[in-house]
């Protein structure tokens, strides 16, 4: 006679057990990327180019991940993170990503830099059933169509909440102003120039002028003298660190002193300690902030900011001091935190919906009272920030939080 054929109840119970639905105790399920000791992760930002100052975030990142391989990494697994520079060019975002996908076989991409280098993989990263988390950008539409696109998700507030901030402020504080607008012309700047003329409402003709700049520009001299001819007094300046530093210079030759509102993803104080170096005359200058500030002495004995003192030396290019350092520490905590929480189910599919819809964090690297929350109805993870002033020498946060949730349709 020949072999003994298994029943089909013996083999049914066995695929039942080896998937995690038997009545014992469950079993580790796993997915591309994982195996019994490690995890790995991918990720495209920009490491030279107009935007190379976001480099370093990929590298404390990095630092963080290690910091927590140290103490034993997640549920026993390291974390392998590799990062690829794309100069914060999508046509180079799109076969670097692809690379880390299908040939690196990473198990998630996570934090991603740009809004147009993250929106020109989306589409691909959901087909493949790729998780895009907690990306490296503002952009509202990385939230706000989650779930349009349920592998993809944002961390930091929108940029068109951040906006509305400053449309409330300008509006209680220089309710006479005369808005000039200078914003990158893309995705990015024009999803701040938005929340900002949302935020105005019936005000918006508070707006006497808006100008753009391309990424490819030299400076953007031409448009700020536009923006002073038309009388502007206060000026919005919607732009990434070298553009702003380049900007607020320019404001200064011009011999103009316009109220100034900065977006919060160029006010790091290193950045604004070039600017002054450079010849920049920081005055009358607005922001928002939601990470502790390193060089803000009111957090010197803070736990969090000790801790992240101990991780960021762990990298030998990273500057304590650079806002972007602590903001890289900042996201990779929810990250881990997104990959204890899976526990045994380490699946592409119940991390990315732990992410999008189970997150009840605090942060230690959070200002205090700022929650990194989702839920099943919503998908934007930090909605709280706080309004900062530069006092010369630093920034002063001015009032309480400021929460911009369920504002953004």
């Amino acid at each position: 006679m020949g072999r003994k054929v298994p029943s089909l109840v013996a083999v049914a119970t066995f695929l039942l057990v080896a998937c995690g639905g038997g009545t014992g105790t469950p079993t580790t399920q796993t997915d591309v990327g994982i195996t019994a000791d490690s995890i790995s992760l991918g990720n495209t930002i920009a490491q030279s180019g107009a935007a190379a100052a976001y480099g370093t975030i990929g590298n404390a990142e990095l630092a963080y991940f290690n910091y927590i391989n140290g103490q034993g990494g997640v549920n026993g697994r390291k974390i392998n993170f590799k990062i690829l520079d794309d100069a914060y060019n999508p046509a180079q975002t799109v076969p670097l990503t692809k690379q880390l996908v299908e040939q690196d076989q990473v198990f998630a991409m996570f934090s991603g830099l740009g809004t147009q280098a993250q929106t020109s993989v989306r589409d691909y990263l959901n087909s493949k059933k790729v998780p895009q988390l907690f990306v490296a950008t503002g952009a509202t539409t990385f939230n706000k169509d989650h779930d349009t696109n349920q592998w993809t998700l944002g961390w930091q507030p929108p940029y068109q909440g951040e906006a509305r901030i400053y449309a409330a402020d300008v509006l209680k504080n220089h309710a006479g102003a005369k808005i000039g607008v200078l914003y990158q012309n893309d995705d990015y700047g024009l999803d701040y120039l938005k929340g900002l003329t949302d935020g105005l409402g019936s005000n918006a003709s508070m707006i006497v002028d808006k100008e753009s700049y391309d990424v490819t520009a030299a400076n953007t001299a031409a448009q700020l003298t536009k923006l002073q001819a038309s009388h502007a007094d206060t000026l919005f300046i919607f732009a990434t660190p070298g553009f702003t530093i380049k900007s607020l210079v320019t404001v200064t030759l011009l011999h103009w002193a316009p109220t100034i509102y900065l977006n919060s993803v160029s006010n790091p104080q290193v950045y604004m300690g070039l600017a002054k170096k450079a010849g920049a005359a920081l005055t009358n200058v607005t922001s928002v902030g939601y990470i502790k500030d390193p060089t803000d002495p009111q957090w010197a004995n803070d736990s969090g900011m000790q801790q992240y003192k101990t991780i960021i030396a762990g990298c030998s290019t990273c500057k304590p001091e650079d806002g972007f350092n602590i903001y890289g520490v900042a996201v990779a905590y929810t990250m881990v935190d997104v990959l204890k929480q899976a526990g045994t189910n380490m699946t592409r599919k119940n991390v990315t919906d732990i992410a999008a819809n189970k997150l009840n964090e605090t942060n230690p690297f959070l200002l205090p009272g700022i929650k990194v929350k989702t839920t099943s109805s919503d998908h934007f993870p930090i909605m709280q920030e706080q309004v900062i002033t530069w006092n010369g020498t630093g920034w002063t946060l001015q009032g309480s939080l400021i929460d911009e949730r369920g504002t953004i349709k």
